[in-house]
């Protein structure tokens, strides 16, 4: 099984930390070649064969770096669309330049990359997309409305993507982790400029709650791990969720009515 990444080329988008960083360590181990673009471009020389330091939303200048992978290395066989960051607060709080900003990073920029990166997958005989979407996207949480939004059209891009790509060889899956505890948690951008004071105690409530679940959830280290063997599959799943408790999550959300599931997230997020 180790053998099937050996000499892999992998480009993971914000591989300069958490779940990102992880990825591309556990990858590096198992003797991938690993490529990060990230707007830091600062993961460590021993992990990544180089850092291109590039806002994922820079589309021409993607093209551009997967051009020069591809030239180096003569095939890419993974790319990991893992970067991205969240906005809570309440929608109506909600700048409209950070509304376009989080769309733009989390979905827009993941829908052309995977568009540039099929061109290149295609002349290496095939390969894999991975998505890194998240069960939030399945359960949307209240004061992350936009975030919610763009990691449900995340998995249903990748289930589109998958009957496109099927015939040349490429897999699409899509990797929904639950809480888990990177610095995710502290960029994310808060919103809360509303004088109702009692909406002001349901946001932070609300994003208290969030926050406290992430810094004791699971480390970016097993999601990685997840993701690796994600990768080795010759059929991955269109869908993986991280962790057993989240996998009961989820079915549960396939189950119980949509109505009862945002009774209980109210409850959960939302002060009475």
């Amino acid at each position: 099984m180790k053998k099937r990444l050996l000499d892999k080329v992998v480009v993971i988008t914000g591989a300069s930390s958490g779940i990102g960083l992880a990825t591309a360590q556990e990858l590096a181990k198992r003797g991938c070649k690993v490529y990060n673009i990230s707007r830091s471009g600062l993961a460590p020389e021993d992990v990544c064969k180089k850092n291109y330091q590039c806002d994922v939303n820079q589309v021409e200048e993607i093209d551009r770096i997967l051009n020069e992978i591809f030239s180096i290395e003569g095939k890419i066989d993974v790319v990991v669309n893992n970067a991205g960051f969240g906005i809570a607060g309440a929608i109506d709080n909600a700048s409209v330049e950070n509304v376009y900003k989080l769309i733009d990073t989390n979905l827009s920029s993941l829908i052309c990359i995977s568009g540039r990166a099929i061109k290149f997958l295609k002349k290496s005989g095939g390969g894999k997309i991975i998505n890194i979407s998240s069960v939030g996207g399945l359960i949307p949480l209240p004061y992350q409305a936009t975030y919610s939004a763009t990691k449900a059209g995340v998995e249903i891009f990748s289930r589109a993507l998958a009957n496109e790509v099927k015939q040349f060889g490429i897999k699409v899956c899509a990797i929904l982790p639950g809480d888990t505890k990177t610095n995710f948690t502290q960029a994310r951008v808060i919103e809360n400029d509303n004088k109702d004071n009692s909406e002001t105690a349901s946001i932070i409530k609300s994003i208290k709650k969030v926050e406290k679940d992430e810094q004791t959830g699971k480390s970016p280290q097993s999601v990685a791990k997840v993701i690796c063997k994600v990768i080795k599959k010759r059929n991955p799943p269109l869908r993986k969720t991280v962790g057993l408790s989240y996998k009961c999550v989820t079915l549960l959300a396939k189950l119980m009515p949509i109505r009862l599931i945002n009774w209980i997230v109210r409850l959960l997020y939302v002060k009475k």
